[in-house]
């Protein structure tokens, strides 16, 4: 073999091996690092952390004598055992301290990133010519879709439109306690589950680490086998029912019809390339409809592709971002994910969906917890660790554009155009969690009062001088004025303070 070429544990597909356009050598061997500081470093979910390291240990097990496997406590001393002094190669890796530690590495040659449609280069003249602010998620999107003729007919959006958002809001069906979706993929556990598993219980009985979140039977797949079946399960089975219901929200089904592909990607197990080309195909035979391939390219090939953009394009001080001034810390009930300590049925069960598996889909991610952390006025930085730490997709480039930017409005309308929070009204109808609830959408103060709806008065009144000149929230702000309880509502919050609702 020729050549060195270092593997990070979110570049695990065989698209981070193939050689030319910027790629290693063709007979490259393999180095791979499972550095123990990076559970010191946070207290991640433990589901995560399993994850992690039965996706590194089977793409280990299929390079076989390839990879020189180096099981150590840091990156640099993982690196002294393995390589020496030898020069190696290694993609772009998706964060910026992995970046800057493979920068200050001597012998390291960094390759162009890979696992993304556009390259980082293309990306920047794009921002640049759009004066690098206000970069709308939409004009990124269509761009995407022209240069890369995804669903497209000739110069014309499939369809007949860009945008299939309006079909793609509906609530779950009225009294549906599950939407009846046919069951995504699930994986089978095996011996290096097992290992995993004993090697995680070591280390917390030693108090090395220590995680947060339940560890059940794995949920996401960990090789490229098992993420190539999810994949085709959701395109064959799933893909032409996701597009309608991909905002609802049900206490009894919280998979619906999503793809639970997020993880795969983001481990580099998927391309997004093939993703979207099988959903077009789908499409195009006539096994999906529009509306919904077209929701599921804009999950890809918009929002994932855009993010991951921003979060360079940016730069490191944008996570340092607080244009609301939020400086609460998270409290304990939410840092533990003591779902148990909440009374609000919607927040409850979302906190326990992600205790007990480290996922749950955009709407409660948005709506739900990212929407009470901004209503309270937490910290946004403390935010964005507790999304990166608690759930299997999380990754610093993921998570920072879109707590930051999108659920907490840190950024100050760089990214979105408006908060995105809203009162118990739209829990409510786009879910079934209200009406067992103890507390009652319509209300917004007194002992019944849902704590989304006093939640989003009480933030629309702390920054009405800066959200009544934006045309999406001046009417929102205009409605203060028509409240007759808006002093008991302000005195009831602030007794409020960062109980569990």
């Amino acid at each position: 073999m020729t050549g060195l070429h270092w593997l990070f544990g979110d570049q695990l597909g065989p698209h981070f091996l193939t050689p030319g356009q910027g790629g290693p050598e063709r007979d490259s061997a393999v180095v791979m690092i499972e550095a123990r500081s990076v559970f010191r470093r946070r207290r991640f979910h433990r589901a995560k952390a399993h994850l992690l390291l039965c996706a590194m240990r089977h793409r280990a097990a299929e390079l076989g004598d390839r990879v020189h496997y180096v099981k150590a406590d840091t990156y640099r001393e993982g690196l002294r055992e393995a390589v020496g002094s030898t020069a190696l190669t290694v993609h772009h890796p998706t964060s910026r301290a992995a970046l800057g530690l493979v920068r200050a590495l001597d012998g390291v040659r960094v390759l162009p990133a890979r696992g993304f449609l556009v390259p980082q280069e293309d990306f920047r003249a794009w921002a640049d010519g759009h004066g690098g602010e206000r970069l709308r998620q939409e004009d990124f999107y269509r761009w995407v879709r022209r240069d890369h003729d995804l669903l497209m007919n000739g110069a014309e959006p499939a369809g007949g439109r860009w945008n299939h958002d309006h079909d793609n809001r509906e609530p779950a069906p009225t009294g549906a306690r599950t939407l009846d979706a046919p069951k995504p993929y699930r994986p089978r556990e095996n011996g290096i589950d097992d290992e995993v598993r004993h090697d995680l219980d070591r280390w917390e009985r030693s108090g090395e680490v220590s995680f947060v979140g339940r560890d059940g039977p794995r949920l996401f797949p960990a090789s490229r086998r098992e993420a190539l079946k999810a994949l085709r399960r959701f395109v064959e089975y799933r893909l032409a029912g996701f597009g309608p219901h991909e905002d609802a929200m049900l206490a009894g089904d919280p998979v619906l019809s999503h793809s639970l592909l997020s993880s795969s990607l983001n481990l580099g197990l998927l391309d997004p390339q093939e993703c979207v080309d099988l959903a077009e195909e789908a499409w195009r035979r006539g096994d999906a409809p529009i509306n919904s391939v077209e929701g599921f390219v804009r999950q890809i090939a918009g929002w994932r592709e855009y993010v991951w953009q921003l979060y360079w394009y940016f730069g490191e001080d944008y996570r340092r971002s607080n244009a609301l001034r939020h400086h609460a810390p998270l409290p304990d009930w939410f840092l533990e994910l003591d779902a148990e300590a909440v009374t609000a049925r919607c927040l409850s069960t979302v906190l326990a969906q992600v205790r007990d598996s480290g996922w749950t889909h955009h709407i409660p991610r948005l709506m739900l917890l990212g929407s009470h952390a901004l209503q309270r006025g937490w910290d946004p930085a403390a935010v964005t660790d507790w999304f990166h730490r608690c759930f299997v997709d999380g990754y610093d480039w993921v998570m920072l554009p879109n707590v930051v930017g999108m659920s907490q409005y840190a950024d100050g309308g760089r990214m979105t155009t408006k908060p995105y929070t809203s009162g118990g009204a739209y829990v409510n109808r786009m879910s079934d969690f209200c009406g067992p609830c103890a507390y009652r959408p319509t209300l917004r103060a007194g002992e019944n009062a849902c704590p989304y709806t006093a939640g989003y008065w009480a933030f629309l009144h702390r920054h009405r001088s800066r959200l009544e000149h934006n045309p999406r929230m001046s009417q929102a702000v205009r409605g203060l004025d028509r409240l007759t309880d808006l002093d008991e509502l302000l005195e009831q919050e602030r007794l409020r303070g960062d109980e569990p609702p």
